[in-house]
């Protein structure tokens, strides 16, 4: 007997099931409920809002709309799309001041209605008002020098004391300060127990010691005991750093915020910590390292040490790309300017490039700018030149030097200062010069002489007192801050104009880690708009040469 295939009438059923299904009462189907939440409810002519939010149910990869009501209708602005968590974010920018009524709407589909959230107000101011004037940050960080060693003997400032002697141990005398206009320096060394000993439990006294240690001095006069960690630089030598000072604004009170070397102070930089991590997506692993950061130090010649570090705790960047901020990291391709350690001296100093790496450039090693795809915004110097001509500067810039620039020991004084000089040039001979803000410093001391005992926050810092000068527009003129300020105060700035003052903090930022503490919102750090009047005419350009 012939058996009959029942291919047929499974097909007919199949169908007929999703013709019922399509044809089932919308009441069947949940309506879409939708939260929205904006970055900020006042907004300059321009700035980019986001607005975020969750869907309820669940419908990842469903397409969300942004509407902005005009009259009686709601018109489309934007669009994006709900990840696997039903969550969602959309960045969008507003060129008319209103005051905005904004929602979010999901179409509906074949399971869910149609849905919209509670509509939003967006103030749109009609002209960026008070810190907003500033719509670009420009972080020139320079290598190893006091403020005693450029600025001790500058007018008004918090200088030299008369009668400063530091003891020299391989003589038993003391050494005094000492004007130095040589081009090249030696400099001391300046890793976390040089810091120790320098300091002295306050007495500031360790400076010529350690630098003849690191030297290997065993014999007075000879050339291994010389030393010049108490030589200092004025206005003859480094005349467009006084300019800058005496036209805009001077820190006498700014420290380095980690008592350390580079490769830590750079991740204080970009992220306000510097640890150790276990394991590169699991924040939790990471602990407080303040002198071998994501590596254990096995060759004091080699710069990228061991495996490649994972840092994975919480930097600038993220915040950056959750709330749609612009950013560059641009670092000038060359020879690194640092020892690994914060070694005086040291051989085998590789070169360095966006793409590579290191202890200038630590973020390709930071977790969330691989995960957000950002690498592409670490580039070579010269884009920074390009960005500042043609009136493209992104929100953030960190502008990073290589060896032969950077003012590091053994690099020449003058050919830094004619770099940063150019750098700022630039930047004032192009269209953003009037909405900029250059905050220019040094990264660590360098072995150098300073006389003021940093204070303690944290196991970590501060570290050693560094120039610290302010350049923009709407800079005070020849105005000398005597605020306790750290680098940290930079990044605070950058978060009060760009991130509605949200701190990279693991209670609030969205991505916790287990960081001492919350660096910004320290009681003893001060205010960097006490440096700027946003009330005065805009500051003509000082082009030096």
């Amino acid at each position: 007997m012939r058996r009959r295939s029942i291919t047929g009438p499974l097909i007919f059923c199949g169908l007929a099931a999703a013709i019922l299904a399509a044809a089932a009462p919308a009441a069947a189907r949940p309506r879409a409920t939708v939260s929205l939440k904006l970055s900020v409810t006042t907004a300059d002519l321009g700035q980019k809002v986001s607005f975020s939010g969750r869907v309820a149910p669940r419908l990842p990869g469903q397409t969300v709309l942004l509407q902005l009501r005009k009259g009686k209708k709601w018109t489309q602005v934007g669009h994006g799309r709900l990840n696997r968590s039903s969550m969602f974010t959309i960045k969008s920018g507003f060129h008319s001041a209103a005051t905005l009524k904004l929602r979010v709407k999901v179409p509906g589909g074949p399971d869910n209605r149609a849905g919209t959230s509670p509509a939003r107000a967006l103030v749109v101011l009609p002209v960026p008002v008070g810190i907003h004037k500033i719509q670009h940050v420009v972080v020139i960080m320079q290598e190893n020098r006091s403020f005693d060693s450029y600025f001790g003997t500058y007018p008004g400032a918090d200088g030299i004391p008369a009668g400063t002697c530091v003891p020299d141990p391989a003589t038993g005398t003391c050494i005094a300060p000492y004007l130095d206009t040589n081009d090249v320096n030696a400099g001391g060394p300046h890793g976390a127990a040089n810091a120790v000993a320098d300091l002295n439990g306050g007495a500031m006294n360790g400076y010529v010691g350690q630098a003849e240690k690191a030297q290997g001095c065993t014999t007075p006069g000879t050339p291994e005991c010389a030393t010049d960690v108490m030589g200092y630089h004025d206005g003859s030598d480094i005349p467009n750093y006084w300019s800058y000072a005496k036209n805009f604004v001077l820190q006498d009170q700014l420290f380095e915020p980690n008592a350390s070397w580079s490769l830590p102070m750079h991740l204080y930089m970009v992220s306000e910590w510097s640890a150790s991590c276990t394991l590169p997506t699991a924040p939790f692993t990471c602990t407080n390292e303040l002198q071998n950061p994501g590596f254990q130090d096995a060759n004091p010649n080699d710069q990228l040490l061991g495996p490649q570090p994972n840092y994975s705790w919480t930097d600038m960047t993220y915040l950056f790309h959750k709330d749609g901020i612009s950013w560059r990291y641009y670092l000038k391709q060359g020879i690194a300017p640092d020892c690994a350690n914060g070694a005086e001296r040291c051989d085998n100093a590789p070169r360095q490039g966006p793409a590579t790496p290191g202890i200038w450039n630590p973020l390709p090693d930071f977790e969330t700018v691989r995960e957000n795809r950002q690498m592409g915004n670490i580039q070579d110097t010269a884009a920074f030149q390009a960005a500042a001509q043609a009136g493209t500067l992104p929100a953030v810039s960190w502008v990073i030097p290589s060896q032969a620039v950077s003012e590091h020991p053994t690099a020449k004084v003058s050919t830094g200062q004619s770099y940063v000089t150019n750098l700022v040039n630039d930047v004032m001979k192009g269209p953003d010069w009037g909405s900029t803000a250059i905050f220019l410093s040094w990264d660590d001391w360098g072995g150098f002489y300073d006389h003021v005992v940093p204070p303690v926050i944290d196991g970590n810092g501060y570290g050693f007192r560094v120039p610290g000068i302010v350049i923009s527009p709407y800079a005070k003129a020849g105005f000398i801050d005597h605020q306790v300020l750290s680098h940290d105060a930079y990044n605070k700035f950058i978060e009060d104009d760009f991130l509605s003052s949200q701190r990279l903090d693991p209670a609030t930022d969205g991505r916790p880690d287990p960081r001492p503490d919350v660096r910004e919102a320290n009681p003893l750090l001060g205010s960097m708009t006490k440096d700027f009047d946003f009330h005065q005419k805009p500051r003509a350009p000082l082009i030096l040469p």
